[in-house]
């Protein structure tokens, strides 16, 4: 008999062609494997495995620890197929592991370009996988395709120049025979786009500009030159919806930020969902969250799809807690409006029009003396992924709440020099700071973080669990009700996704900044987070 790491090296080396793009799209029918980002192209992330209870959750245990080789942030969601995991270590290296025990069984390391300009950490969020090869973006923005059983380079292809500050920070994402990435560095002034790219071959099949030059639908929503530089940059993973053929992208705010009088306009498609034709890349249609954004409220939040009972009949939705404190139901066939409520404070707006827009409340704009907004520069949740549970019908949202920020607006415009911030004011946090051993000094007016549960087929908040710091943490549920999530205080929990309570959390000494994943291993069910530098998982005693 082979000993069983020989037993999964054979496994590796026969994974060609099995990870085929029907798979994914049937992510669900295998519940042990983690195939996508978000667990489905629906990006629900909704585990269907039961073998963990809120009965016996208390029992978890940790059962390995992989530790990066990097002191950066790690906000990576590993894949799990067939036993073996995927996972990145910042910025730039794909490491393979026994998910059964951790044992690493190759790396590869992407040395990137010191051009590479960043603005918020050499950070990367994950890998995609198709047949037998993995795919990840780079800070230096390039996409880059390994062989799955082995690591070797299959093809490394440029996406965009570095200098001028584009990265790939974003797990990327499959539909058939195409891996699709979009842009990072709004604060440079780039100019966003999303491009698909061929899996053989590296080659690029279309590009979708999210930032529209002249003679294209969107182009007059910008004053002169000014959609050179208008930043609406892509920093986190799109969603698919299979029969539709669409894909849709949050993109984020556009530049210069907090200063908008360079940029006249509403400024499509900074802080909208953009919905692609999967093939061709053109627009089918777009909804704008935060028209002449002067907040900083990228719309790069994972847009969550959902079949819902809606005024008397099953709706295609797409649920979307944004960045600028609004919970939004929009049908994901024609983009049309068909609720916003907030989930937390927000003074900057009074509500909606009849097609979404918001009315914006008088006064609350930046101003050189500094304007007070909720939610903050943060935002009432930002890039950390939102879940949505069919079995309870409700969907969890990592929320900042009662966060304020003074905005403050240079007096002249900013200077665009490539590869330079380019900015045209600040946010300041009006709540002091206050250190980790000090965290019960903070009230409950100066700020929180949460888990707020909400229907969405309503927008009525259904439970909170509040935590004293806040949190970076994605959310995971489970069809059993459970809900696994983290905080920046380094703990990792699960609640009860019926009502919020605690039952079982761990310290694990670092912040929680990714979303947790669930698949099984020698017939066992897993957790597994990223925090700190390390990835923990966790299992039922044996």
């Amino acid at each position: 008999m082979y000993p069983r790491a020989l037993l999964l090296i054979l496994l590796a080396g026969s994974l060609a062609g099995q990870v085929s793009f029907e798979r994914i799209l049937l992510a669900n029918q295998e519940p042990q494997n983690w195939l996508t980002y978000s667990g489905t192209v629906l990006s629900q992330r909704h585990s269907l495995l039961t073998q963990l209870t809120p009965a016996n959750v208390k029992n978890l245990e940790l059962q390995w620890v992989f530790q990066a080789r990097s002191l950066e942030k790690f906000e990576a969601t590993p894949l799990v197929v067939d036993g073996i995991m995927y996972t990145v270590q910042a910025p730039n290296d794909i490491v393979a592991l026994d998910a059964l025990t951790g044992r690493v069984f190759w790396t590869y390391s992407y040395t990137p370009s010191p051009k590479s300009r960043l603005c918020c950490g050499r950070v990367n969020r994950g890998v995609a996988v198709v047949g037998d090869t993995l795919f990840m973006g780079t800070i230096d923005a390039h996409l880059i395709a390994v062989d799955a059983r082995n690591g070797r380079l299959l093809w490394n292809t440029t996406v965009a120049q570095p200098e001028a500050g584009y990265a790939v920070t974003h797990a990327p994402l499959v539909i058939k025979d195409k891996v699709i990435v979009g842009v990072a560095g709004g604060e440079f002034g780039i100019r966003g786009f999303i491009a698909a790219y061929d899996v053989k071959s590296g080659k690029e099949d279309w590009r979708f500009y999210t930032v529209p030059g002249p003679g294209e639908p969107g182009h007059e929503t910008w004053a002169g030159d000014s959609w050179k530089t208008g930043g609406a940059s892509v920093w986190v993973t799109g969603s698919y919806d299979p029969a539709l053929n669409l894909t849709y992208w949050g993109i984020g705010n556009p530049g210069p930020d907090w200063n908008g009088d360079p940029r006249p306009g509403d400024n499509l498609y900074s802080d909208s969902v953009v919905a692609l034709d999967a093939d061709t890349g053109k627009l089918k249609w777009y909804f704008q969250f935060s028209p002449h954004d002067q907040f900083d409220y990228d719309s790069v939040q994972v847009p969550v799809l959902a079949d819902l009972q809606w005024q008397g009949g099953l709706r295609k939705v797409m649920l979307w807690a944004n960045r600028n404190g609004f919970l939004y139901v929009l049908d994901r066939t024609s983009g049309k409006f068909l609720m916003g409520k907030p989930f937390v404070e927000v003074n900057w707006a009074n509500g909606f029009d009849e097609q979404g827009r918001p009315i914006r409340a008088p006064g609350k704009v930046p101003t050189v003396e500094g304007t007070l907004i909720n939610p903050g520069n943060q935002g009432g949740t930002n890039w950390y992924s939102p879940s949505y549970s069919p079995h309870t019908g409700l969907i969890y949202i990592p929320t900042w709440a009662n966060y304020s920020s003074l905005y403050v607006k240079n007096k002249t415009a900013p200077e665009y020099i490539e590869g330079t911030q380019y900015a045209g004011g600040a946010a300041r946090s009006p709540v002091p700071m206050v250190r980790a051993s000090q965290l019960n000094l903070r009230t409950d007016e100066e700020g929180y973080g949460a888990i707020r549960a909400f229907d969405p087929k309503t927008g009525e908040q259904k439970w909170e669990f509040k935590m004293s710091d806040f949190t970076e943490s994605g959310i995971l549920t489970t069809a059993s009700d459970l809900l696994f999530a983290g905080n920046r205080e380094g703990y990792f929990f699960a609640l009860d996704a019926r009502n919020g309570e605690m039952l079982w959390k761990a310290a694990l000494g670092g912040t929680v900044a990714a979303g947790p994943i669930s698949y099984t291993a020698g017939g066992r069910q897993y957790v597994a987070v990223s925090a700190g530098n390390s990835l923990y998982t966790f299992a039922l005693r044996p």
